[in-house]
């Protein structure tokens, strides 16, 4: 599993202009069963998104966010080894 952690590197006002985007991005990420969950940080900093898959797949989907390519945001991808997951969370350790 990764955790992606998106932080904006500029005002949120250019990170509204591309969330419809953004947001498509998100959504086919759930359709193709990489993103299995996903939410803004609080304060309003950037996000978070727990993702399966291959590193290499999961760099190059980030690759294509529109806030990446649009310069709004930096990534950081952490690979996580999970062990033990909560009951009725079973499928974050596949």
């Amino acid at each position: 599993m990764f955790i992606l952690s998106l932080t904006y590197v500029k005002p949120t006002e250019e990170a509204d202009r591309l969330m419809q985007p953004h947001m498509d991005w998100v959504n086919e990420g759930y359709d193709r069963g990489m993103f299995l969950a996903s939410g803004r940080k609080n304060p309003r900093t950037g996000g978070l998104i727990l993702a399966r898959g291959e590193r290499a797949e999961v760099e190059a989907y980030v690759a294509a966010d529109p806030f990446t390519v649009g310069g709004v945001a930096l990534y950081e991808v952490t690979e996580v080894a999970v062990t033990r997951t909560a009951a009725g969370l079973d499928a974050l350790k596949e």
